[in-house]
């Protein structure tokens, strides 16, 4: 009898052990990302990322939820990037410059003129030098899965009097992003290269510091730079910088190959869907900065490319055979 009772009591803890691992098992198979950006709720990247997570969820019932953080309200890049490396944030949309340091080759996308225009920017990053990009990535030690591309826009001139060549910068001090190549960039157009931060750029146009600055449409009506001043907006598109969304590898290879298989299916979605949202989105900006009597310059860009040749030279020499398979993509 009690060798009875003492087998039930083995098969009972048995029992009670398998329903606590399949339990246990079925937790660690449901999980809620958390996704991050500095851009702000309703922004084209935001909503694309958000919609991807939504595909998720239908798609395996319910147990892979997605979770928002936009506006910058778990950090700046450099912070949320550590975070994405740990495993804190899962999904993380993120500007190139960070990687540039573990992935050199993506510092090919930040050089002036570079892409003919954004609809060749977009045949890059969609065909197969995009996906090296990716896979380089994902390969490097940088503890961080490529997903997808997003479009940034075109960078283009705005300011207070108009430009419409190379000798209409003459003296002109223009507001550029913390990078040596962007400098370079815009003293090679002609002008005054200034590196200051993003915050600093509206008192900086209302005071004279600067006489303008770059960026795209949604860019220029948001910040609200049009009414420091800046009501010239001269269409030069001497930057067209893709940007990135990524998984932390932690959280990646948490994932079954099914479910890797589906992020990366509805990543590709994300990447197309954020265009469309990003196309309507400089529309009707555009839109809104006419309304307020911004002046569209449209221009000839080839003497800007012209004298960017320099810049390109340096900051692209390592990098010449990829240059010139960007330059064959059609």
């Amino acid at each position: 009898m009690k060798q009875i009772q003492s087998l039930r009591a083995a098969f009972s803890a048995i029992a009670v052990a398998a329903s606590l691992t399949l339990s246990g098992f079925a937790a660690a198979q449901s999980m809620t990302l958390k996704a991050a950006d500095v851009h702000p709720a309703g922004y084209p990247n935001v909503v694309a990322v958000e919609n991807m997570g939504k595909k998720l969820e239908a798609a395996t019932n319910g147990r892979i939820k997605l979770q928002m953080f936009p506006g910058s309200v778990l950090g700046g890049e450099k912070e949320m990037i550590e975070q994405t490396q740990v495993g804190a944030i899962n999904i993380l949309r993120t500007s190139l410059g960070p990687i540039g340091p573990v992935v050199p080759e993506v510092n090919v996308f930040n050089m002036p003129f570079v892409f003919r225009d954004e609809a060749h920017m977009r045949a890059v990053i969609d065909g197969p030098i995009g996906q090296e990009m990716l896979d380089k990535i994902t390969a490097s030690p940088a503890k961080l899965v490529g997903l997808g591309w997003m479009d940034g826009g075109s960078r283009s001139l705005y300011t207070k009097k108009p430009v419409r060549s190379p000798a209409d910068l003459k003296g002109m001090k223009i507001r550029m992003m913390g990078n040596p190549l962007f400098v370079d960039t815009m003293n090679a157009m002609g002008g005054n290269g200034i590196s200051m931060g993003y915050g600093e750029v509206f008192t900086a146009i209302q005071t004279g510091v600067v006489d303008g600055a770059e960026n795209n449409p949604p860019t220029l009506y948001t910040a609200h730079h049009y009414q420091a001043g800046a009501k010239y907006y001269s269409q030069t598109n001497h930057l067209i910088i893709p940007e990135i969304f990524v998984m932390s590898k932690v959280t990646w290879d948490k994932l079954s190959k099914d479910d890797q298989a589906l992020v990366k299916k509805v990543s590709r979605e994300a990447q197309m869907e954020q265009r469309a949202l990003w196309d309507k989105s400089v529309a009707d900006y555009t839109a809104k900065l006419k309304a307020e009597g911004v002046e569209f310059i449209k221009i000839d860009n080839k003497p800007f490319y012209d004298a960017t040749a320099p810049v390109r030279a340096k900051y692209g020499s390592q990098f010449a055979d990829l240059i010139k398979r960007i330059e064959a993509t059609k």
